[in-house]
């Protein structure tokens, strides 16, 4: 982006904390400016520079010069009768991205993409019929966040009463597959003088790029979800085309080795339950079998539907039935309640275009 005497602007949500200090140099600032800029923009709010009163006039429209608080345009907002809100978001380049937030009565989780589409092209994902456009930059996965505060008015200074306390990178794309920027985003996010939003309140979810995920627990050490789906490779060739690269046997081992999991934070594996295909009780004890030694629980989620879909959910009884067996086995294994199916908010229906 630039201004009308052609210097470059960047978006300030593009830039780590230390970027913004060595950036104050270059414009003849103090360094201890930047905290005050990182103050004004991450715990209150700031959306134009004028904002900023600690600084003189002068200082604001030098700022104002290089750096961009705009965020992404909001393309529309839904919200589903369960309370549930989905944004539709326009980035400064015209491509567009969903996120969606669902407040519970202690949390909010605000579910965000780190990709413009998906090249990961699962069969029960909506989002993977789009295919891939773009990475997403940091700032344009920042972005999301800073948006959804503006949108539930979330700009408040005590971390307790914020309404959007978790963060999980499950919406459109594959983090593993734009690691640099989510990392990137991830430590913005995490930075206690802004933010503030912990690593155990972060959860990444992979389909299983098995190169990166012992580089993410040591780098990040967030909350691990891995999209399992299957319990024999046959039947996550065909649902999850990646595993033919990373097979489950290659996925497993670098779950028991991630670095941040133990019995306190346990690897989440996503199981959607599809009639049918992997919702028998010989399932759910292969199921057992593959989790063995790993500090693991089980996310059971029904499947749900988007229009030119193939597969249906299993019936609440079935999915039941699954879960009382694995309880049985010791293992935490909730059933995720859908939320936002009206409006295609749903884990599997996000999709832009």
């Amino acid at each position: 982006m630039t201004n009308n005497n052609d210097t470059q602007v960047n978006s300030i949500f593009d830039l780590s904390f230390e970027e913004l200090s060595d950036s104050m140099k270059d414009l003849g600032l103090q360094k201890y400016r930047a905290k005050q800029i990182w103050t004004a923009v991450y715990c209150f709010g700031a959306k134009d520079f004028s904002e900023i009163t600690v600084f003189n006039k002068e200082t604001r429209n030098l700022l104002s010069k290089h750096f961009s608080l705009e965020r992404p345009k909001i393309s529309a907002l839904q919200t589903s009768m369960d309370g549930t809100q989905k944004w539709l978001l326009q980035n400064q380049d015209k491509s567009e991205i969903e996120c969606v937030f669902i407040p519970e009565d202690d949390r909010g989780a605000l579910c965000v993409s780190s990709q413009v589409g998906c090249l990961m092209k699962c069969k029960f994902c909506h989002t993977g019929t789009q295919g891939l456009t773009k990475n997403l930059s940091a700032g344009e996965i920042v972005s999301q966040i800073i948006s959804v505060k503006d949108s539930v008015n979330d700009w408040i200074n005590s971390k307790d009463e914020r309404k959007v306390s978790n963060i999980v990178l499950m919406g459109m794309g594959e983090p593993l597959y734009n690691y640099d920027n989510v990392a990137k985003a991830v430590k913005i996010i995490m930075r206690d003088d802004g933010i503030g939003i912990g690593r155990r309140r972060i959860t990444l979810s992979t389909c299983g790029i098995v190169p990166m995920i012992e580089k993410c627990g040591k780098e990040l050490a967030v909350n691990l979800a891995v999209s399992l789906h299957a319990t024999n490779d046959e039947l996550r060739n065909e649902l999850i085309p990646i595993n033919k690269k990373y097979p489950i046997k290659e996925l497993l081992k670098a779950c028991k080795n991630y670095p941040a999991a133990s019995n306190s934070r346990r690897i989440t594996f996503e199981y959607v339950m599809l009639k049918g295909i992997n919702d028998s009780i010989a399932d759910a004890k292969a199921l057992v079998k593959l989790l063995k030694g790993i500090h693991a629980k089980i996310n059971l989620i029904p499947f749900n539907p988007w229009k030119g879909t193939a597969y249906e959910s299993s019936s609440w009884k079935t999915i039941e039935k699954f879960g009382d067996f694995l309880n049985n086995e010791g293992y935490a294994c909730p059933i995720r309640t859908p939320r936002g199916r009206d409006i295609m908010a749903a884990c599997g229906q996000l999709k832009s275009v």
